[in-house]
């Protein structure tokens, strides 16, 4: 009697805790019904074929919708479908798309400020680059970015990229002179200091400019790009390492009054898929790049590190360049005096654990 007892307590216990989960079950989607439907477009800079690059975008745009049950739309468009690849912030800026992902030195046209969005030469490693971010670069960023109405979130990150393709051999300095080189942002002052001419081109037109000569060498960002571009098919010297690009951020630009009305939780999405953006890029190139590098170097691409005194002599112009922004240009003063100290600090701690444990790992056991 006890066991029937017991079990008819319990068939009641269950009932109730069904009905429980069944007004749950309704309360649910009138909260996600009480959410508006948004639909929104993102102009990339990159080009589709850019799998990891565009993927980014696409990442985002995918998980922001599947956070909302389908709420909450995103349409990622690769650089020139809907404007051209270098024009992403202006599009951005007066609304004719609600948000874009880019990099903020394509703009230094506009204020060379822009270029502490993405990287500056002998700047940063990612890591690095997240730190700053985390330690108030982030903060002073968006300030800066107010004034052009847009907000910018961290959602994507290269890692350290190499340093170009080339027609021919780089031995000296000296063979920077009458260079004519694809290059964005600060990188293009300081090498045309050194002598070259530099071009800004957008991803998609860089492989017809290097076949038809006129450019002598371009960058872009590292193995798995730019054997997917097929630049080794018009360029057999492959320099590393990028020392304009240590860490560099690629950035969602959004429009700020489109930003400011979301609602907070699609805020709050749209600030944890680019988070999410960040990590998956840094990881797949970090993953494929090794493998891409083999494969062009079997196809009788020529590795060649930069010379020494090049790599001195841009180090030198850089900082000097840098000083001579500081001294004009209140923004760039504002980032810079951030940016600098805590630069040198981080690079304290790395210089005591990071780099001789990587340099150490990475070479043991090899032979001499």
């Amino acid at each position: 009697m006890k066991r029937r007892a017991f079990l008819k307590s319990a068939g009641a216990g269950a009932a109730a805790a069904g009905a429980g989960l069944a007004v749950a079950g309704v309360a649910a989607p009138a909260i996600a019904q009480s959410q508006p439907e948004i639909q929104w477009r993102l102009a990339s800079s990159f080009p589709k074929s850019t799998d990891i690059l565009f993927g980014a975008s696409e990442l985002i745009a995918r998980r922001v919708a599947e956070s909302t049950d389908g709420k909450f739309q995103i349409r990622a468009f690769p650089g020139g479908e809907l404007v051209p690849g270098l024009q992403v912030l202006d599009a951005v800026q007066n609304g004719s798309v609600q948000c874009g992902h880019t990099c903020g030195y394509y703009y230094v046209g506009k204020d060379p400020t822009f270029a502490f969005d993405t990287a500056i030469p002998f700047g940063p490693n990612a890591r690095q680059t997240t730190a700053w971010f985390q330690a108030g670069g982030l903060d002073l960023m968006r300030a800066f970015m107010k004034n052009h109405n847009v907000i910018q979130f961290p959602a994507g990150n290269t890692g350290a990229q190499m340093g170009g393709w080339y027609r021919k051999e780089i031995k000296t300095a000296a063979d920077f002179q009458g260079l004519k080189i694809r290059i964005a942002g600060i990188t293009g002052q300081i090498m045309s200091k050194m002598g070259a001419t530099p071009t800004q081109i957008a991803g998609a037109d860089v492989y017809p400019a290097l076949e038809k000569g006129t450019i002598d060498a371009t960058e872009f960002v590292g193995p798995y790009d730019d054997e997917r571009l097929g630049f080794h098919q018009v360029a057999k010297y492959y320099y590393y390492p990028g020392w304009w690009e240590g860490g560099p951020n690629v950035s969602l630009y959004v429009n700020l009054q489109e930003w400011e009305k979301l609602p907070k939780a699609y805020q709050s999405i749209l600030t944890a898929a680019c988070a999410e953006a960040n990590t998956y890029m840094i990881a797949r190139y970090d993953s494929e790049n090794a493998k891409a590098l083999k494969r062009l170097v079997a196809k009788g691409t020529i590795l060649r590190a930069y010379p020494r005194d090049l790599m001195e002599q841009a180090h030198k112009i850089a900082f000097e360049y840098y000083d001579e922004l500081a001294s004009t240009n209140p923004n760039f003063k504002t980032i810079y005096e951030s940016w600098k100290p805590f630069l040198d600090e981080t690079q304290l701690w790395f210089r005591v654990a990071e780099l001789p444990y990587d340099s150490f790992a990475a070479t043991a056991g090899t032979k001499k």
